[in-house]
């Protein structure tokens, strides 16, 4: 008999879940272990059905309304929605998650996709949300910012050749042009930091199921974007030197799992880029490996920036293309139970 939904429990407030707040851990530590003594869950070592939550980008910046790319959807309520929908869906069903797995975008000043890595003949930084072009930077209408070589420890010509090589790279590709993003999940600061609510209830699971939570931090390599955990958009330079690596250790972890479910933020970029490295990855292996993931589509929502950008279109075409490939698109709300080839 599969096991029924366990109720919320009553630290959970659904109206601060679009707040910043100190989770109190020793008191929420004592709350977790009697509750799971009172409902019997069991510790994760113990599951014969093994189930991944993968947690895409669940931070402050993405959140959180007036932080710096605050993922609101068409809806503009979007990432407080779906974060709400997240912890909600970890208690309920706390005693068949097996592991928590939470990915960490984190940046520094820096960076390819940054205002201050670029300059024109003006001396002018591109604005946030600017899209550059391989011809752009052929046509010197963007260039490599010759100040931050020193820091960055490289040549300036080589940081003109790899801007070039970068953006080329991404549209042989296939992939978004370069974007110019404000600065975000700056290591260190606010942004950066896990939802409240939503590192609260982590925390509980944690605590409730003797199940460490598995941090992947990502992005914080210079020369390239990595929207996805599992792999940058760039893996070498111009000369074919490698600059970056794939997260091989991670992706053989996930796929080790009997199912993988996965939210977070956004749809159209980190959730997207990951979910396709996945499927790449199956792909190269045994496709019906797809069947073991679960995409929680009320849980995700898709940059959408009014009168700049809108990849709704682009992000419902790429879950089209995952369920195709064999994976599945479900509610949180629905029992774990009732999806297809959940063995509980």
């Amino acid at each position: 008999m599969a096991r029924q939904k366990l109720p919320i429990p009553s630290h959970f407030n659904p109206q601060t879940v679009g707040e910043v707040w100190k989770v109190p851990y020793q008191e929420r530590a004592e709350d977790a272990e009697k509750w799971a003594k009172q409902h019997k869950i069991q510790p994760a070592s113990r599951d014969k059905f093994r189930i991944s939550l993968l947690l895409v980008d669940v931070q402050n910046t993405f959140c959180i309304p007036e932080f710096e790319l605050y993922v609101g959807g068409a809806s503009g309520t979007g990432a407080v929605d779906d974060n709400r929908k997240l912890c909600e869906f970890i208690y309920l069903n706390l005693a068949v998650i097996t592991e928590i797995c939470p990915t960490m975008d984190t940046h520094q000043t820096m960076q390819i996709f940054h205002s201050i890595f670029l300059v024109n003949d003006k001396g002018e930084h591109p604005p946030p949300y600017t899209l550059i072009s391989t011809e752009e930077i052929e046509q010197g209408l963007w260039k490599f910012n010759p100040e931050i070589a020193s820091s960055l420890h490289l040549d300036q010509d080589y940081g003109q050749e790899y801007l070039r090589h970068y953006a080329q790279t991404l549209k042989e590709g296939g992939k978004y042009d370069l974007t110019i993003w404000p600065y975000h999940a700056m290591l260190g600061g606010i942004g950066h930091a896990l939802v409240s609510a939503v590192e609260e209830a982590i925390f509980f699971h944690g605590i409730a199921r003797y199940s460490q939570p598995d941090f992947q931090v990502k992005g914080g390599n210079p020369f390239t974007e990595n929207y996805s955990v599992l792999s940058p958009e760039v893996l070498e330079d111009a000369d074919g030197k490698e600059i970056a690596q794939k997260n091989f250790k991670f992706i053989k972890k996930l796929l080790d799992f009997d199912a993988v479910i996965i939210g977070g933020e956004a749809k159209s970029h980190c959730v997207a880029w990951t979910i396709d490295d996945m499927l790449n990855e199956i792909s190269s292996t045994d496709r019906k490996l797809a069947e073991k993931v679960y995409l929680l589509e009320d849980c995700s929502s898709p940059v959408v920036i009014p009168g700049v950008v809108d990849y709704t279109e682009e992000a419902n075409a790429a879950f089209e293309r995952f369920a195709e490939a064999g994976m599945h698109i479900v509610r949180s709300t629905d029992p774990i139970s009732t999806w297809p080839g959940m063995n509980l």
